[in-house]
């Protein structure tokens, strides 16, 4: 077994970022409808303060990453129409950083477009590493989350591989992606605690039965949907899984070193691009995927019932943001947006149920359908409401 230590405690940002050259990938495009009505098509999750009191997700995002990896070499993948409140919201970025997708093309296109802007903005692109993220994941250790990455990148800079970063699950989720490892016990690397394993598959949402067996077993783990590579190993990857895609980056870095600004040339490319997931684009097909077991807490914010397992819960279980009265209820979840002082919100003898209130808007729902809140935001498009 393939041995090397790599720790935050030994790395300082400068010698990570010039022993490894890097650019980071923060993935902030979700429209997070799920969030309704808080989470709007001009203010999505990721700009809201849902797994902290203080700042945004996508603020959290860049300051877990800025240790490892400099600001100007992070770029910011979003939709076209965030671009301005995103450079605004965060003024350490280099604000050509902020790269505006002109159409959603899912991770696929967003990681697509990142890798164009890396090429033709950096002449040793190819051979350097690129690290994604997202912004609307909630990591419970910002030390060991570094960690896990800079073992990520280590390996990614000395193998020809494509690394995913997956986490043990706490419970037998059927919203999450899981990886499958190849062989227990037989890393094929570790690094300060760290193990390395080659992933035998990667699993998309598995129906309830799967996720309990996923969960007993200690061969699968929740995919993060965050991954490490060499531009140089991406690119001959996608040559073989989605040579159309490959020949995409190729169009826009030869069009972006011309001109920045080339937005109707970029557009043009993208309508032709899958709207695909990097999952299930490359990953599920590529034989070179490896999976570093992240020692920190995961958990995706997707929807109003997940705010219950990261933030506090009173003696019967209640989530309160932003103050309410609530009498006899047990596992309720309120957000209240504009606070007491504007709204006074009132519960009485309810239970498992979500209160979202903000000066335009109010959602109730039972937390079992909380997923279903996507299908509210699809009625309110087709009554043309405009508090979306």
């Amino acid at each position: 077994m393939q041995t090397f230590r790599v720790t935050i405690e030994e790395i300082s940002c400068e010698e990570v970022w010039m022993s490894i050259p890097t650019v980071g990938v923060i993935m902030a495009g979700g429209s997070g409808e799920r969030f309704w009505p808080i989470s709007r098509r001009l203010r999505p999750k990721q700009l809201l303060r849902l797994t902290s009191e203080t700042k945004s997700m996508l603020e959290e995002a860049v300051e877990r990453l800025a240790p490892l990896i400099p600001p100007e070499r992070i770029f910011i993948g979003a939709n076209a129409d965030l671009q301005p409140t995103i450079q605004a919201a965060l003024p350490q970025i280099p604000a050509e950083n902020v790269l505006g997708e002109p159409m959603r093309r899912n991770t696929s296109g967003c990681i697509a477009f990142a890798a164009a802007h890396a090429l033709a903005r950096f002449p040793e692109a190819e051979d350097i590493l690129m690290s994604v993220t997202t912004a609307d994941h909630r990591i419970g250790d910002d030390k060991r989350f570094r960690s896990a990455i800079a073992v990520a990148l280590r390996w990614a800079e000395e193998n020809e591989a494509l690394v995913a970063i997956g986490t043990h699950p706490t419970r037998p989720e059927t919203g999450y992606g899981y990886i499958q490892i190849a062989e227990l016990n037989k890393p094929v690397c570790e690094s300060g605690g760290v193990p390395i394993y080659r992933a035998a598959k990667f699993l998309e949402k598995p129906n309830p039965e799967d996720a309990e067996r996923y969960q007993a077993s200690r061969f699968y783990y929740w995919n993060s949907g965050m991954f490490f590579w060499r531009i140089s190993t991406l690119l001959k990857s996608l040559e073989s899984a989605m040579p159309d895609l490959a020949q995409s980056i190729l169009q826009m870095t030869e069009i972006l070193k011309r001109n920045p600004g080339a937005s109707e040339e970029i557009t043009t490319i993208f309508k032709k691009m899958p709207n695909i997931s990097i999952d299930y684009g490359l990953m599920e097909k590529a034989n070179n995927v490896y999976a570093v077991l992240g020692d920190f807490a995961w958990d995706d914010a997707g929807a109003w019932d997940s705010l219950a397992r990261f933030r506090p819960r009173d003696a019967n279980r209640n989530t309160i943001y932003g103050g309410a009265a609530l009498v006899d209820c047990r596992n309720v979840i309120v957000y209240n947006e504009p606070g007491m002082e504007k709204m006074a919100v009132g519960v009485a003898g309810m239970e498992n149920a979500i209160v979202a209130v903000t000066e335009d808007g109010v959602l109730v729902c039972r937390r079992d359908r909380a997923q279903d809140v996507r299908l509210i935001v699809e009625e309110l498009k087709n009554r043309k409401a405009p508090q979306l």
